[in-house]
């Protein structure tokens, strides 16, 4: 009976066995589940984003009051012209039904028309889209190329003279408003040093040697406090990733310091230098408003300055939305760049 009594116990066991194998390979993730779930998470969050902001815009743009009608029809008006055309513009109908209407015409690429120069606004912005993404481009190509240049530079030489002048540098850069660099840059370069034009835009398709030397001075003016931030956080990862013990190991090996610091120490030292970035992209955009105003470019900025002074709020709506868009996008991309290169949660808010 002992014999048989172990003969089935031993059955038991192995069923139990081959049973917690089978239940093992059904349970095993696919490789490609954590990707799609992460890909997924970063599209819902970026889609609640977008409807937060669309729906913060346009509320904005209701609450301000403004009645184009009065405005484009003069004080000699009476109730029943405003009122008729106040029906042409659709703003006698409630708030929620005007935004769903909007918010739906607007992923179809119809944002609307002025209320005053009745131009469709995807014209207006299809127009200044390209002089602030020139801009927006040149700060963020300044701001990594400086920002990670010096980042290295510091931790490399960490405790030197090198590290403090670009700690100080970069704890000025960051207090610096952007239209203060905007207007000390215009002052040395339109006078002392005349390298580069300090006003106006020419388009790459008519000179695209004037087209850069255009960009220059606002670039730099509204990428200062990005590269230093990209700067400051490089820095403080690269000492700690330089400490690791497969840093240690490699110089063991003989590896030469360029090659451990390009090869394997700054490729893991990277993500809080891309949160950073993606944390001033929101001001990157909104910083072109004035660094264009400053400069005379005829950008998104300068566009919506003009429509916000003059009361046209579909241009305003547009350019905002616009933003909003080129802010979501960036975002996706930088969150996934950094899930991608560490594999870690890091987010770029």
């Amino acid at each position: 009976m002992s014999v048989v009594a172990d003969a089935g116990s031993a059955q038991a066991e192995s069923r139990t066995s081959e049973d917690a194998a089978a239940g093992g390979l059904q349970a095993a993730p696919h490789p490609l589940r954590p990707v799609a779930g992460r890909v997924l998470a970063t599209l819902g969050t970026a889609a609640t984003v977008f409807v937060l902001a669309t729906f913060a815009t346009f509320a904005l743009g209701a609450a301000s009051g403004s009645n184009p009608a009065a405005v484009a029809l003069g004080e000699v008006a009476t109730q029943a012209d405003i009122d008729r055309l106040n029906h042409l513009f659709g703003l006698d109908r409630p708030f929620l039904v005007r935004y769903l209407d909007w918010l739906g015409s607007a992923l179809t690429g119809d944002l609307g028309t002025s209320w005053f120069t009745t131009i469709p606004v995807s014209d207006s912005i299809a127009q200044a889209f390209p002089v602030s993404l020139s801009i927006a481009t040149g700060a963020t190509l300044c701001a990594l190329l400086g920002g990670t240049g010096l980042g290295i530079l510091a931790a490399v030489t960490r405790g030197g003279i090198v590290d403090r002048l670009v700690t100080v540098l970069s704890s000025i850069a960051t207090t610096v408003p952007a239209f203060v660099v905007a207007i000390a840059l215009i002052l040395v370069f339109g006078y002392a040093i005349p390298l580069f034009p300090v006003a106006g835009y020419v388009p790459p398709e008519r000179d695209i040697g004037a087209w850069l030397t255009c960009l220059v001075l606002p670039s730099v003016a509204l990428s200062l406090d990005a590269g230093a931030d990209i700067a400051r956080q490089l820095r403080t990862s690269l000492v700690g990733a330089l400490t690791e013990n497969y840093v240690i190991g490699a110089r063991v090996h003989g590896l030469g310091p360029v090659r451990i610091v390009f090869r394997h120490a700054l490729p893991n030292a990277t993500a809080p230098a891309l949160s950073a970035l993606g944390v001033h992209v929101p001001r990157l955009v909104g910083g072109a408003v004035i660094t264009e105003v400053i400069f005379g470019m005829p950008g998104l900025g300068r566009l919506a300055n003009a429509s916000a002074l003059q009361g046209d709020v579909p241009v305003v709506q547009g350019v905002l939305l616009v933003a909003i868009v080129v802010v979501v996008i960036s975002g996706i991309v930088i969150n996934l760049i950094i899930r991608r290169s560490s594999g870690t949660d890091r987010s770029a808010a």
